[in-house]
């Protein structure tokens, strides 16, 4: 069973709200609601107020009995709407202010009905592509081997890497460098 509570247009940067969330995803809610308790942020009060909704919403929706069996489940701190003011300043300048709101959203689930998510899933591994196969022989100009390498035009000779950038005559020298001539 789950049970969701959310809290719109919040006065707590999101941001500031996900360090707070963090700490207490995957908890059991009377450990999730002691650390909130003693967490010194303006966000952990914002965030204890929906956790207590949440908890409420499953005694009260889903007949749960046994609160202490409840965890805290999904949780996120998603971007509102910015309040935006203007500051003024000396000489005729203005700072913008932005006062940034966010959207909280809290689940609880049980352990006995649900699996619960773990704190922070694993990302999956990287798919690794095959290295790429050598080039098909249609694409060679013609009187080229498969196996023969020509040089570039412009490219340095094995062994031997590109020193500067190349320039025309005369050009991108600078003053010195013509004077010198």
């Amino acid at each position: 069973m789950k049970t969701v509570a959310r809290a719109r247009f919040v006065r707590v940067p999101a941001r500031k709200a996900r360090q707070v969330l963090d700490e207490i995803r995957g908890k059991p809610v009377a450990e999730a609601l002691a650390t909130l308790r003693f967490t010194p942020r303006a966000a952990a009060r914002l965030i204890e107020k929906v956790l207590r909704s949440a908890v409420a919403n499953a005694e009260h929706n889903h007949q749960v009995r046994d609160l202490d069996g409840l965890r805290v489940g999904p949780a996120t701190a998603d971007d509102g709407p910015s309040m935006k003011r203007v500051q003024p300043r000396a000489m005729g300048r203005a700072f913008f202010i932005r006062h940034r709101t966010s959207h909280l959203t809290i689940g609880v689930t049980d352990e006995v009905n649900g699996s619960v998510a773990p704190a922070r899933p694993a990302a999956p591994a990287p798919r690794r592509s095959p290295a790429p196969a050598a080039a098909p022989a249609a694409r060679r100009p013609k009187g080229e081997a498969a196996d023969a390498e020509a040089p570039r035009a412009g490219a340095a000779p094995k062994g031997k890497a590109r020193t500067g950038a190349r320039t025309a005559p005369g050009k991108g020298k600078g003053r010195k460098a013509k004077d010198k001539d």
